[in-house]
Parts: structure tokens; C-alpha cells; sequence
């Protein structure tokens, strides 16, 4: 089908009410317009997606209205002469180019005569409105957070850099969600060929369609059997625009209001965006904390069930006879135990993240305190398996990012399983393949464990800004992910620019 637009209107409207056949949604409304009307137009929207409230506010309803007395003979060369010089307007040269800015949420306007579509700018299709960042709460700094809509989250980027060289390269992807993807970068500070690799990546498929930033996540990852992530995703626009500052690449999705960082180590899951606004002393102990919290999570039960049934010398004796006490009557063995309570525990997380509002933390009440104090009261886990249970619990919440901790929470069930079956051998198995996985990981060429297991020629002082952070005013150099002549970031008044 010819997808030219023809300067007949009637073919015009005879091709767009053929395309959109029970699309009931779509409005289409002819109009005469000219001193005798004599000159035929039409305009074509979304009912929802833009008002006639819209359409008659905007300067192409100003310019109808002009038109209404018009000479007949005058209307077609008055539009080509002053029609496109309005803001809020753009010409399409087709009908697929008309097509798909008008599914975007825009109007279309057609003329008798003239053999382009106008399209009229508008507020698109209903969106959140800028809230708070839900996900990840700050006692310090911006409490913005990102929305479903791409063009709103990179405009709030650029509000925090307000500088030309802030670079927004735009893709559409989804053969039929037509879905805008957004990447936003630094030109004097990115890595040429690491721009270049992504959207390769990003050109690399072909996808009916894609309705969130997960969905690209998966698809680009260059080692998919990973449970580890290698892009750091936030909802801060102020976190986004700080790492686009390193050198790091942003990439924004519509409908989606989840920005995706990219590369990403080890290191910067463990970082907070509140991090560089407060002072370095409590700055540095809640980044131990949360170190010690990745290792409990990964080994806390299981070490319990390998010092409780291979290794019980290292424990004082009291410790010991307390442990068998308590087990007393508990008909399972220990790693039952232990599986169950640490199932019975993902099953409430499960079900207080799915339930709605305050029956979330009713759930958590609920199934921590009740459910464990039955189960120990009926001698079905003794009390300390409940406590074990408990601190792996609360240090897999410490980790700042959902995706981080989530490999954490699946890989402690292995260590179970080692601990339990080998003692101390089969977690030091556990963590020399999990090290080992770790150390062989990249994130689009940037070592995974950077900067504690490998050194680049970029001249990178990572442990300066890793589990302890130094002083603000010594923090002088962009990481790795920055180019080499542009690693200085903060200088004193009379140094170079």
C-alpha cells in the first residue's frame, strides 16, 4: 500500500479510515475551512491522548481559526509560507512517518492541496507525574524521581547538567510497541567505542516489543548466565546524572521509570547516591556495613551449619550445650532447618512486596514474628535456626540495590547445601567459584571486581573511593569508565581547565 500522502484529501482520508478500521479510539474529524468553504482538512488524534482543549489552545488551532475567512486561493500558500514556521508544529513526508507521530500521542493535520501531513505537538498520553524516588529514600538530597515517560527523565538530567556537551542520542525499538530509547552520555568524557558497542547491542535484535528497561537489560548483557548484573539500575535522576559525570553512559526507556547505568562493577552496587553529600567518617562505616552485609548474606547460614556439624571445637562449650538444648526435640536435621526458614522467609518477602500498601508490612509481622514463634514453639526449628534465619534476613535488606542482593539471596541456598554437606571444605569451594566467577566477569570490558582486582593503564586510584571514603576534597579523579585525559575532576581555582 502507497504510503505517500496524496494532495487529494479524499484519498487521504479514504487511506487513514482503511488503516484504521476498529480503531475506535481514533477520532477523525473533517472540517471546511476558507471564505466560501471550499477548502477541506482533517484532523486526526487519539481521544485520550490529546484533547480538543489542546488542539484549540495550540498555535495550529489559532492558525485553523485564521483560516475560517480566509480567500480560498489564499490558504494553501499561506500555510506554506507561515504553516511550518510555528514550535509546535513538524511536517511528515508520509503517512508511516505520520502514522507513528501520531500513535506517539501527537495530532495530525491534513489539507486539501498539499502533500504533507502537519503534525500538532502535545501533552502525549497520561503519565506520573514527577514523585519521589520510592525505591531508594535519602535523608540528603533530591527527593526526585524518575516517570514513565522518557523525554520527562531526561529533561530531568539535563536540569542537573546544564552543559551543550550533554549528548541524547534517540532509538526506537519494538517492531510494534515502537518504543523510544534514549542514551545519554558525556562527549568529551565516554569512551568512543564503548558508545559504539552498545548500540550495536541495542541494533543487534528484533522484538515485537519492548515495554520495559528490563527487557533491553536482558537482551545486551554479554554474559547472560550471570545471576551478578552488569547494569546498575536506579530511579534517581540525581544518582544518573552524577555517574554521567564519571563517564558513564545512561540509558532511559519509556515506559519505564527505571534508568539503566552502564558499565557497572561490583563496587557501585555498594554505593548510594547520598554518599558524596555527607562526611566521610559515617560515609565509610555504612559502606563496611554493607560490605558485611553482602557476606552474611552469602554465608552466615551456611557456616552455621558447617561449625554446628563438622567443626563444633571452634565453638566454647557453653555455646555448644546451649545449641543442643535448644535443638532438643527438633525432628529435623539442621539443614532442613535451615532450607525451611530460609523458604518460608522468601515466601514472605514475596508476598509483602505483592500486597498493596499497608497489608505489605502486615504480611512481614505476620510471617516473621507469629509463623516463627509457632514454628519453634511447636519443635518443629529450634530457636537459634530463627535467629540465623533472621540476620541473613536483615543484612539481604541492607543492600542498597534489589538486583544486587537478589544473586546474594540465590547463592546462599548453594552455600547451604555446601555447608551442610562438607563443613568448612565446601564453603571455601563455594566462595574460591564464586571469587573465581567474579574475577572473570566484565561489564563491557570493565573488570568486574575494578578497582580491588585490576589496575588499568587509565592510572586509577580505585581504593580511594571504595570501602573507605576519603575526604570530599581529595576525591580528584573520575574512575576508569572516564577517558584518560579526562580523569581530573576537581582541581583548585588557579589549576588548568
Amino acid at each position: 500500500m502507497n504510503s505517500d500522502i496524496s494532495p487529494h484529501i479524499e484519498e487521504n482520508e479514504a487511506y487513514i479510515r482503511n488503516r484504521l478500521k476498529n480503531c475506535d479510539d481514533f477520532i477523525i474529524r473533517p472540517m471546511v475551512l476558507g471564505e466560501e468553504k471550499k477548502i477541506r482538512c482533517l484532523v486526526v488524534y487519539i481521544e485520550v491522548a490529546v484533547s480538543n482543549m489542546v488542539l484549540e489552545d495550540s498555535v495550529i488551532g489559532k492558525l485553523v481559526n485564521h483560516m475560517w475567512e480566509m480567500p480560498a486561493d489564499e490558504i494553501l500558500e499561506f500555510v506554506r509560507d507561515n504553516g511550518m514556521g510555528i514550535s509546535d508544529v513538524q511536517p511528515m513526508d508520509s503517512m508511516d512517518q505520520a502514522f507513528a507521530s501520531m500513535l506517539a500521542g501527537n495530532a495530525l493535520f491534513f489539507l486539501d492541496g498539499y502533500t504533507r501531513a502537519i503534525k500538532v505537538s502535545s501533552k502525549g498520553y497520561p503519565n506520573l507525574s514527577v514523585s519521589e524516588a520510592t525505591r531508594e529514600k535519602v535523608l540528603r538530597g533530591s527527593k526526585e524521581g524518575f516517570t514513565d515517560a522518557v523525554k520527562t527523565n531526561s529533561a530531568l538530567v539535563r536540569k542537573r547538567i546544564r552543559d551543550t556537551r550533554l549528548k541524547v542520542k534517540q532509538k526506537t525499538l519494538g517492531k510494534r510497541s515502537q518504543t523510544l530509547v534514549q542514551l545519554l552520555y558525556m562527549e568529551d568524557l565516554v569512551h568512543p567505542e564503548l558508545l559504539e558497542d552498545m548500540e550495536e547491542r541495542l541494533d543487534s535484535f528484533v522484538i515485537d516489543g519492548v515495554l520495559d528497561s528490563g527487557v533491553i537489560e536482558q537482551l545486551t548483557e554479554s554474559n547472560w548466565l550471570s545471576p551478578f548484573p552488569q547494569f546498575q539500575t536506579t530511579e534517581r535522576p540525581d544518582k544518573c546524572a552524577a555517574e554521567i559525570l564519571n563517564g558513564r553512559i545512561l540509558l532511559l526507556c519509556d515506559h519505564s521509570p527505571v534508568g539503566i547505568l552502564f558499565p557497572a562493577v561490583f563496587n557501585d552496587f555498594l554505593q548510594v547516591s547520598e554518599d558524596s553529600y555527607n562526611r566521610f567518617e559515617i560515609v565509610s562505616l555504612q559502606r563496611i556495613i554493607r560490605y558485611m552485609a553482602v557476606c552474611f548474606t552469602l554465608l552466615f547460614s551456611g557456616t552455621y551449619l558447617a561449625v554446628t556439624n563438622f567443626h563444633t571445637q571452634v565453638l566454647p562449650t557453653a555455646l555448644i550445650l546451649s545449641f543442643s538444648e535448644a535443638r532438643q526435640g527438633v525432628p529435623f536435621p539442621g539443614m532442613l532447618e535451615i532450607l525451611f526458614m530460609e523458604l518460608a522467609f522468601e515466601t514472605i518477602r514475596e508476598a509483602g512486596i505483592r500486597m498493596p500498601g499497608p497489608l505489605g508490612g502486615t504480611i512481614g509481622i505476620v510471617g516473621g514474628l507469629i509463623v516463627g514463634q509457632a514454628a519453634v514453639e511447636a519443635n518443629l526449628v529450634s530457636p537459634i535456626v530463627v535467629v540465623v534465619v533472621a540476620i541473613t534476613a536483615l543484612c539481604s535488606l541492607s543492600i542498597p540495590s534489589e538486583s544486587f542482593s537478589a544473586p546474594f539471596r540465590l547463592l546462599k541456598f548453594g552455600f547451604i547445601l555446601l555447608g551442610g554437606s562438607f563443613g568448612i571444605y565446601g564453603i571455601l569451594l563455594g566462595l574460591y567459584l564464586t571469587v573465581s566467577h567474579l574475577a572473570g566477569l566484565k561489564s563491557f570490558g570493565i573488570p568486574y571486581l575494578s578497582p580491588f582486582a585490576a589496575k588499568t593503564e587509565a592510572g586509577y586510584c580505585g581504593e580511594r573511593d571504595s570501602i573507605i571514603r576519603i575526604p570530599f576534597r581529595f576525591l580528584t579523579r573520575r574512575p576508569v569508565y572516564a577517558r584518560k585525559e579526562q580523569q581530573i575532576k576537581l582541581r583548585s581555582k588557579g589549576g588548568e581547565q
